[in-house]
């Protein structure tokens, strides 16, 4: 065994040096993108966090954030919580429609 590292890029084609690079870039602004995004959501959370809800549609628009982002995880994925979810959502987007007429 040798000490030095192997250079793998060194032993690909042209082609499959490019192919590398453009994926290792686009993982980088991926990255970037998620780290944006990480940021937004904190500066969202804190504006839900403000202040108290004054009105029924600002405390049903609080919960639907809470259970998407519950929706996402492991814990969500059985098909009787993904019923539940999806069901409570609905309700909370029929009420917020029903309290505008109103």
């Amino acid at each position: 065994m040798t000490e030095d590292p192997v250079d793998l890029d060194e032993r690909r084609g042209v082609v499959a040096q490019q192919e590398t690079e453009e994926r290792r870039q686009y993982l980088q602004k991926f990255q970037a993108d998620m780290e944006g995004l990480r940021g937004q959501q904190g500066e969202f959370e804190n504006l839900l966090c403000a202040a108290p809800a004054e009105t029924w549609r600002e405390v049903a628009a609080k919960a639907q954030y809470l259970i998407q982002l519950f929706a996402v995880t492991p814990e969500a994925q059985d098909p009787r919580r993904r019923d539940l979810i999806a069901q409570t959502l609905d309700d909370l987007t029929r009420l917020c429609e029903r309290s505008k007429e109103h």
